[in-house]
């Protein structure tokens, strides 16, 4: 079994769409970040950064103690090459999956990251801030558009790739112009059963995805802590 630690945030449902894909027997354990939970001794000993998502893998391949994973890149691929699915054998495939796995870690997650802080929760209004990162988002958005001119998923068959990007811009992408190939392809990874049975259930875990002052103190690191992986509260 897979225990899986989540909220609603488009890292969280990351591997909530690989489990639902994979059809892998799992536990949801909530997190509420707006709460705090995050910050739990309990919670930080399976996710020392303390971010959500993490997993607990109860069945680990050498037979062993179970194993705990956190980042949400790495437990994807982790649960990718434990089941041998959703990320090609041979290693060209291979590569060109990580490969766009490890743009949207280093990409689409930070700097949309930033850009929903900057647009949406900072306490001050910083036009350069917002200009930087709105410019930054759509260059991003270029690129991905670029790249699903002529294909239907961005590395090959449906794959951790898309399950890595898609929450980012499951709703987001309504915010920007002009990426035509984006907005199909949100579209069809949307339509895909696992897509919805995942947002189903977080919709059930988290049923007032708001932000009050003690919940925002909490996501912009006013409480002596950091969950810059955990920015979007709302239930997208």
């Amino acid at each position: 079994m897979i225990e899986l630690y989540f909220w609603t945030t488009p890292n969280g449902y990351k591997p909530l769409l690989f489990l639902e894909e994979a059809g892998l027997d799992f536990k949801i354990h909530p997190v509420n970040i707006s709460k705090g939970a995050q910050f739990e001794p309990a919670f930080l000993k399976i996710s020392p950064n303390n971010r959500i998502p993490a997993i607990v893998d109860r069945d680990p391949e050498d037979g062993g103690a179970p194993l705990a994973q956190f980042e949400s890149g790495a437990i994807l691929q982790y649960l990718a090459e434990k089941t041998g699915r959703f990320i090609p054998k041979d290693a060209r495939g291979r590569a060109e999956v990580l490969q766009w796995l490890n743009w949207q870690m280093g990409g689409i997650g930070p700097m949309f990251g930033q850009y929903l802080h900057f647009v949406d929760y900072a306490p001050e209004d910083l036009p350069y801030a917002k200009e930087r990162y709105t410019r930054e988002a759509e260059r991003l958005l270029g690129v991905l558009d670029r790249r699903l001119e002529d294909r239907e998923y961005v590395a090959g068959p449906y794959s951790i790739a898309d399950m890595a990007i898609y929450p980012w811009l499951r709703q987001r992408i309504a915010r920007f112009e002009g990426f035509a190939n984006v907005e199909r392809w949100v579209r069809t990874v949307a339509d895909r059963p696992a897509t919805v049975r995942a947002y189903e259930k977080g919709a059930a875990i988290n049923t007032v995805p708001t932000i009050n002052k003690e919940s925002k103190a909490l996501l912009l690191g006013l409480t002596g802590g950091n969950v810059g992986d955990t920015k979007d509260q709302k239930a997208a």
